[in-house]
């Protein structure tokens, strides 16, 4: 497996098969790899971790994805959303304590009384900051004309999750019609490249009825879409899904979070300087996940900044880490734990994609 490893560092690509192998390697070749992968970091990226302050302002979503927490037909659930005053003094907080950036997160809404929410509120966040705040969103699937016009806004940045980029996998996450058509969204993903968007992806490490050559498929995805930056996580499953039903068949929750690692050393490896988020789904398995993810590859995080009493409320899986912590204590928390993989955090700076950046 070393040579496959060489062979990325060396040239950034290699076949679906190679992938999938190296994906299941074991002890001294997963040394390898991860030493690799955290020495690719170091030359191209550096120590640094840049800050994405989340607000999850909305739990409201018109989707039934069959993996989700906030799934439409989870009737357990309480619905919120933020209104706008809180919204705004979330980002306030981010801009003061010098974040750099902000994440605006809902469920996915496209109704015109929605997109143009969002429009007011981007606007308003570049000018309470005097258009020093950075703003990724993450939105989901909508037109190619509302993508442009959150764009036109102020927004330069989009999270998009492809889930799973096997069309046959994703069928079995979704429901099979027009709301939740693999081509959209993947075709959705090509409309914010055009636009000019820092565009990301990310797929979900785990999933029932996944096999090694679907997650070696979704790198090759990735390099393919030629992506700015990415956030996958380790699938952790939801009782009120409709994929709850298949826990028994899942690999251990410790080998679902091993398995998120070494994709984030291949992606690091293959695409030397895209933006790798650490995402909170790998704390929620292991207590120091997160600085592991950032040790071997990872260079974004997201401190969630939104109002606590919102928080328990936005459970896209169970034991969501940090979800009864205030914004204060979240700052304290995450300057020890990247102090402690070795980061510093680049406060006042925008981390945009440096691959974006070279290829403009």
């Amino acid at each position: 497996m070393r040579s496959v490893v060489d062979k990325l560092i060396n040239t950034g690509h290699a076949s679906k098969e190679e992938i999938a192998l190296l994906l299941q390697c074991k002890e001294n070749e997963r040394t390898y790899l991860l030493e690799k992968s955290k020495e690719i970091k170091e030359k191209y990226i550096g120590n640094k971790v840049f800050f994405r302050g989340l607000i999850e302002f909305s739990n409201v979503c018109a989707k039934n994805c069959y993996y989700c927490g906030i799934r439409r037909d989870n009737k357990k659930l309480e619905r919120y959303t933020i209104e706008d005053n809180e919204v705004i003094e979330a980002a306030k907080f981010a801009h003061e304590k010098n974040y750099g950036s902000i994440v605006l997160q809902a469920g996915e809404i496209s109704s015109p009384q929605h997109i143009h929410h969002i429009t007011r509120l981007i606007k308003e966040i570049k000018k309470l900051s005097d258009g020093k705040l950075g703003i990724t969103l993450s939105l989901g699937e909508q037109t190619e004309e509302t993508y442009k016009e959150w764009f036109d806004a102020g927004a330069h940045r989009y999270l998009l999750r492809i889930e799973a980029s096997n069309k046959d996998l994703y069928l079995k996450l979704h429901p099979n019609d027009t709301l939740h058509d693999y081509d959209i969204r993947k075709n959705a993903l090509y409309n914010l490249k055009k636009i000019g968007y820092q565009v990301g992806t990310g797929v979900m490490i785990g999933l029932p009825f996944q096999t090694y050559q679907d997650l070696a498929n979704d790198l090759l995805f990735m390099k393919e879409l030629d992506i700015d930056m990415c956030g996958m996580g380790p699938y952790i499953e939801h009782t009120e899904t409709p994929l709850y039903q298949y826990k028994d068949t899942l690999m251990p929750l410790e080998e679902r979070y091993d398995l998120t690692l070494k994709m984030i050393a291949i992606l690091r490896i293959m695409m030397k300087d895209v933006n790798i988020a650490s995402t909170t789904a790998l704390q929620a398995i292991d207590p120091i996940g997160r600085e592991k993810a950032i040790t071997i590859g990872a260079n974004i995080i997201m401190p969630n900044i939104t109002p606590k009493k919102y928080r328990d409320k936005y459970f896209l899986y169970e034991n969501k880490p940090c979800s009864d912590e205030d914004a204060e204590d979240c700052i304290k928390c995450l300057e020890m734990r990247i102090k402690f993989a070795g980061g510093e955090i680049g406060y006042g700076e925008w981390g945009d994609s440096l691959h974006f950046k070279n290829k403009s």
